[in-house]
């Protein structure tokens, strides 16, 4: 048995024969009717009432154990006392919109709402969700490496590393991700012309993109090992023009893309789409269509000469890193110990999936979620909720600290 200490609450976490999140306190020392905590203090007659709401109104979803069968519906036994009653009234004020558990608890009393929360929060938690038998199924890799793995059949033409060996192919190592996911986008979508790009990237998704192109932004950037014909001197001149985007001796500060160190043939053949149209860039159709050829090839020769810089990326943080974050307010590994914050250890992933999902398009609202799931894409979410449901949830009881 553990005993921690917060504020003017000490928490136990208990064994199964204790009521989880309850404890039944002499008369004088119960908080009063309008105290936010009155719900972790319930007595075991309210606990009582609570079953007999819970079977009146609850069991067709969540069950009379709390643990239901209902795809997308939460695990609600043993969660904390005081946070299943701040989201009853959520719901009965209309804060989650017109759904079937506002339409269940609009017409409950404050005290019916308490007393079933009181009842859910007293029972024996769930188990957590099975661990897949296969250790690389249960372990998604970081983003990079699933990166890696996904642009293995890129090695052919663009470079092991993303550094170009075959003349009229590109170097992908250093550019910004972002741009490159614009590219991979603009072949799948056919806005950029080329059957064979079109047909690598058409199977690929959103999350595949995204890792790929930081698994390229985050390779050591080098200048592509093909000839480069043209003056370069003469290319430096004519490339004074183009620093405003693509930054001194191409190397790019936005997300424009990084042109130092590229691949000469791979330069012009890109310029020449500008100039026909066949690439649509409103920023790029005058200076294309304002150079000579000759030029073009000067540009293109400077340009491969010039030492490329790695980009300023940020690696997303693994789901354990993730959840080192989460565990601040929601407790270790999920196992909350604040009333007020629920505990994730043992919820349904799908449901942890949804919700999180929710407050990232705002339908949910909560300053401090925002900020924590920002930049957080699908596959980050996926791997948190997997990760909690199965981590082993812990019952626990408050009990309060005496005077001194």
């Amino acid at each position: 048995m553990k005993h921690r200490t917060r504020g003017k609450l000490s928490f136990i976490f208990a064994p199964a024969l204790v009521l989880a999140g309850v404890i039944s306190l002499p008369a004088f020392a119960q908080p009063a009717a309008t105290d936010d905590l009155r719900a972790a203090y319930a007595t075991p007659q309210d606990v009582a009432d609570g079953k007999k709401v819970a079977q009146a109104s609850c069991t067709a979803c969540h069950g009379i154990s709390g643990i239901p069968a209902v795809k997308g519906v939460p695990n609600i036994a043993g969660q904390r006392a005081v946070y299943l009653h701040r989201e009853l009234l959520v719901y009965k004020a209309g804060g989650r919109g017109n759904t079937p558990m506002n339409n269940v608890v609009k017409f409950m009393s404050d005290d019916a709402l308490l007393k079933v929360a009181a009842f859910y929060a007293s029972l024996d938690p769930p188990q957590p969700a099975p661990t897949p038998k296969s250790k690389a199924a249960s372990a998604a890799p970081d983003s990079v490496s699933a990166g890696k793995a996904a642009a293995a059949g890129c090695a052919g033409c663009h470079g092991e590393t993303g550094i170009s060996k075959t003349p009229g192919m590109p170097s992908l190592a250093g550019l910004d991700p972002k741009y490159l996911v614009a590219a991979m986008s603009a072949y799948k979508s056919g806005q950029r012309k080329n059957d064979m790009m079109k047909t690598l990237v058409s199977a690929l998704g959103e999350t595949d993109m995204n890792n790929i192109a930081l698994f390229f932004a985050t390779q050591k950037p080098g200048k592509a090992q093909t000839p480069a014909p043209g003056k370069t001197t003469e290319g430096k001149a004519a490339a004074a023009a183009c620093a405003a985007c693509h930054g001194e001796g191409g190397v790019s500060t936005s997300t424009a893309p990084s042109l130092a160190g590229q691949e000469a043939q791979y330069f012009t053949a890109a310029f020449h789409a500008y100039k026909d149209g066949s690439r649509a860039e409103p920023m790029m159709k005058a200076p294309a269509a304002s150079t000579d050829e000759a030029t073009v090839k000067d540009i293109a020769a400077y340009y491969a000469t010039q030492q490329p810089q790695a980009p300023n990326v940020r690696i997303p943080l693994s789901t354990a890193e993730l959840a080192q974050r989460c565990d601040r307010c929601h407790g270790v590994d999920g196992n909350s110990t604040d009333p007020r914050a629920p505990a994730l250890a043992s919820q349904r992933a799908e449901y942890l999936e949804k919700v999180l999902h929710a407050y990232q398009k705002g339908e949910r609202k909560s300053t401090a979620m925002s900020a924590m799931l920002d930049g957080l894409n699908d596959a980050d979410i996926e791997g948190l909720a997997n990760y909690y449901a199965r981590k082993k949830a812990r019952s626990v009881v408050y009990i309060p600290l005496p005077s001194k």
